[in-house]
């Protein structure tokens, strides 16, 4: 799974020097994430960078976990997602966005001494939130709410994940 993550995290970063043709901006974000998982709660973490194109138009990448440990069985779910960000920014504190991102989920279980298993899927988010400058390089993320979409096991699973953190623009 590192390996997934440093090669995911590496095409991010070797893609973001061909928006500085476009007059480059970036936003990182990281904060803390509620994962609803056909029906368990996940808690965790949720981090993105976004290169704008334009004014109203991005590229994320995002990656977030969720946990879960219950009577000695511990639950990893992972995403690695990657897509188009449209966002309105005429307002000067307040920035709605939108997204649909497409990748990979990677979910691990294990039960204490006796070992587990784990599993790679299609993954999807569509969804979007609201952001809140509370300084010209620093913003608020109120609220992103995404379906999150997973294929484990040939069938799919409708999930829900609200985020709410900070967003660093550069």
């Amino acid at each position: 799974m590192r390996r997934v993550a440093l090669i995911f995290a590496l095409a991010v970063l070797f893609a973001l020097p061909a928006f500085s043709q476009n007059d480059y901006k970036a936003e990182v974000f990281g904060g803390y994430q509620y994962t609803r998982v056909e029906g368990e709660s996940f808690n965790g973490w949720n981090a993105a960078v976004t290169g704008n194109v334009n004014n109203w138009l991005g590229i994320t990448g995002d990656i977030s976990g969720g946990y879960k440990s219950v009577g000695g069985v511990k639950v990893k779910v992972h995403n690695f997602l990657f897509g188009p960000t449209v966002s309105y920014n005429q307002y000067e504190k307040v920035k709605p966005f939108a997204h649909v991102l497409f990748g990979v989920s990677h979910a691990s279980g294990s039960v204490d001494g006796i070992g587990g298993a784990s599993d790679n899927a299609f993954a999807m988010a569509l969804g979007g939130g609201l952001d809140v400058g509370v300084h010209s390089n620093v913003a608020f993320r109120l609220v992103q709410v995404d379906y999150l979409m997973t294929r484990f096991g040939s069938q799919t699973q409708n999930n829900a994940r609200i985020s709410t953190g900070i967003v660093f623009r550069f």
